[in-house]
């Protein structure tokens, strides 16, 4: 038995009529319209695809920077004050198992002198040992600089745009003032440490870069007069996972203790990102609506063309429900070719996104981003499944929304109105 045996008699006449015009001159338009309606969807569909993927490549980028320099979870008191027990709140984070790395800082603001030139800081004690457990810059320079972080040394790492704001190079010594003063008949004097800059970093990252100074961690006790470190950095398996290992850390540990993963510590850039994907994917969904109601002229114009069909189908004892299938079955074959082509369009060129956009700016000799203007110089991209799949749903339904109007209308002809003039 052929597959067209097989097949109801309503889905062979609506597949013939997704394809008339190839014998019949006259049906000619009504098949090239079909044609513009599924390629009108397969764009709509494919330029959904990329762009998201595209946003979702600049989000993974600037994600993956800035988790470079930050942790994806940090436990500190809540007072800003020294850990009462870091001992056993270490022993305690390690053992969940999202956790793949721990290491204690010292966390404080100051300001850096040379000379004239003063700038404000964050200053991060840290542990040359642990830290590159828990961040992608430490571990680039757990054999270059981190070694030089000795105790009692006072050695200093400036961010290369701290360092260019304040004009100093690898030698040079800064002063650093502590907010922790002494109090004296004058007044309170603040705390003043020479320091000895080792060197420079780049998370890539200019918020960090520009105001980010470490040392050591117990240097930073020292100068801040902690007794312990302020906090603990955590690394863990899957940083979207960051909230959940968080609420769940909050239930296990003892103490009274303040725990932020790195979506609530940004938490404004993380909703704006969240924000400008949301009305990205509401306006290109509605590129793809304009294209799936393409369908309702397309099916209006095959229902009038096809009244003589219709009324000889009536005649014949079809029902109007037979009818109705018919065209049903037309706008959605429209709809799942021209989704299925989108798809597949979008996904090769999200998938090869770095070979098309050098070839691009080769072909008209430009740069779409420069790199002496933009950090990411390159487009990135990253298609997840979970924008996939709605947007294939999406464009499926209102394919399928778009058909009920013409095939109530194919149901309603009278056989009688339909033949007079034929």
């Amino acid at each position: 038995m052929s597959l067209s045996d097989r097949l109801s008699f309503e889905t062979l006449l609506g597949w013939r009529y997704t394809r008339a015009g190839r014998a019949a001159r006259r049906n000619g338009f009504i098949s090239f319209i079909s044609g513009a309606s599924m390629l009108g969807i397969a764009l709509g569909v494919a330029a959904l695809i990329v762009v998201l993927s595209v946003m979702n490549g600049f989000r993974k980028d600037v994600t993956d920077r800035m988790l470079s320099i930050i942790s994806d979870v940090e436990v500190f008191s809540p007072d800003d004050g020294a850990l009462l027990d870091p001992a056993r709140t270490l022993a305690e984070v390690r053992q969940n198992p999202q956790v793949v790395g721990a290491a204690p800082y010292v966390g404080g603001q100051g300001l850096l002198a040379r000379g004239e030139a003063m700038q404000g800081v964050m200053v991060r004690g840290i542990d040359p040992q642990l830290e590159p457990q828990v961040t992608g810059v430490a571990a680039q320079l757990k054999d270059t600089l981190l070694p030089q972080l000795k105790p009692g040394s006072f050695g200093i790492l400036l961010g290369n745009d701290l360092a260019r704001k304040l004009g100093v190079m690898t030698g040079d010594t800064v002063t650093l003032i502590a907010p922790s003063g002494q109090v004296t008949p004058a007044g309170v004097v603040p705390r003043l440490k020479q320091m000895t800059v080792l060197g420079t970093f780049s998370s890539g990252h200019y918020e960090y870069d520009s105001a980010l100074a470490m040392l050591n961690i117990e240097d930073a006790e020292r100068i801040f007069r902690l007794e312990g470190p302020t906090g603990i950095r955590l690394k863990l398996r899957d940083k979207d996972q960051a909230r959940a290992v968080a609420d769940q850390l909050a239930q296990t540990l003892s103490g009274n203790l303040l725990i932020l993963d790195w979506t609530r510590q940004n938490r404004s850039w993380f909703a704006a990102v969240q924000l400008e994907k949301r009305m990205m994917f509401i306006i290109l969904t509605l590129i793809v609506a304009v294209a799936a109601f393409n369908l309702v002229s397309t099916l209006v114009m095959t229902v009038q063309d096809k009244r003589a069909d219709i009324a000889i189908l009536r005649t014949l004892g079809a029902s109007p429900a037979s009818i109705m299938k018919i065209f049903v079955v037309q706008g959605a074959l429209v709809g799942v070719i021209g989704t299925l082509a989108g798809l597949a369009l979008g996904l090769l060129i999200a998938f090869n996104i770095d070979v098309i956009v050098p070839f691009l700016e080769r072909l008209f000799h430009a740069s779409f981003l420069p790199k002496d203007i933009y950090l990411i110089s390159k487009m990135p991209s990253d298609p997840q499944s979970g924008d996939i799949v709605p947007i294939a749903v999406i464009s499926l339904l209102l394919s399928f929304v778009a058909t009920i109007y013409p095939s109530w209308r194919a149901s309603r002809v009278n056989p009688a109105e339909a033949l007079r003039y034929e």
